[in-house]
């Protein structure tokens, strides 16, 4: 297949090339913290495909379409890196992807299952319908540490709960107990964050789940493997970053008043209804 867009990673001196984060709504902005303490010199673009949350009871072929119409989008604006920073696009389109665009192309998974192999034996891992069907996780946890044990728990209720800011209701801790009890039962040491939207959750699990527990959350390891990448090809930036731009395909406003209880100050946020890919 012909690459479907080709990116030029030679920038120009005098123009300030951003690092494109894309999620389904507010999970990405774990990756976005992570770039502001890791990366504190880059540029972001960042997309939330709001009107179309949640990714992770959808089909395969609607997240490689929806991962299409995200990256030709931020091609077309010149981005110089792409972050998934969703696990389900991850899971499902990013192998896809990688081989269609000129363009550097990071997911969560492995830089996060890598982690996990690293940190303990025993490991639970909660994420999306479709990452959890997927295997995504179970596989590069075996791959890295094949005498790890794994278990998966599908978690359909938590992104919906987070993008409509119902964290402090006693419903979420209710459905998080429900959710995680299976894996304490396995008497795991170690919990992956499957699905960026979870990380905004651990106030939540921290009151139940031991401390022997050790969390991973791969928005810190993809960040870390993009910095790597970004030295690697020569393209990281060495001015003053630019503020983010934040976009997403639903509400704006809906999206700015949620996001602010994760950043320094509410953004401000325009919308983007991406062009559908022909196939």
């Amino acid at each position: 297949m012909q690459d479907r867009f080709t990116s030029n990673l030679h920038i120009p001196a005098d123009e300030i090339a951003r690092i494109g984060v894309f999620d389904s709504g507010v999970g990405g902005l774990t990756v976005l913290q992570e770039i502001y303490r890791q990366l504190p010199q880059e540029s972001v673009l960042y997309f939330g495909d709001t009107a179309r949350v949640p990714y992770g009871t959808r089909s395969a072929a609607e997240i490689l379409q929806f991962t299409r119409e995200t990256l030709d989008w931020m091609v077309s604006q010149r981005v110089k890196m792409a972050i998934m920073a969703c696990n389900t696009s991850s899971a499902l389109a990013l192998e896809t992807v990688r081989a269609e665009y000129d363009l550097p192309i990071l997911g969560v998974i492995l830089p996060g299952a890598r982690a996990a192999a690293r940190q303990g034996q025993r490991i639970g891992v909660i994420a999306t319908p479709a990452t959890v069907n997927s295997n995504a996780y179970l596989n590069a946890i075996r791959e890295a540490n094949p005498g790890a044990e794994v278990w998966q728990i599908a978690c359909p209720e938590f992104v919906p709960l987070i993008e409509n800011n119902r964290l402090e209701e006693p419903h979420t801790l209710a459905i998080a107990k429900e959710y995680i009890q299976p894996l304490l039962d396995r008497s795991i040491d170690t919990l992956v964050y499957g699905c960026t939207h979870y990380p905004h959750l651990e106030p939540v699990l921290r009151k139940f789940i031991p401390h022997s527990v050790q969390f991973v959350n791969p928005a810190i390891h993809v960040v870390t493997a993009a910095a790597q990448e970004l030295n690697l090809l020569g393209i990281q930036s060495h001015t003053k970053a630019l503020a983010t731009s934040f976009t997403v395909s639903g509400d704006p406003q809906q999206f700015a008043q949620l996001a602010t209880q994760w950043l320094p100050s509410q953004p401000l946020v325009a919308q983007t209804v991406l062009p559908a890919v022909t196939v």
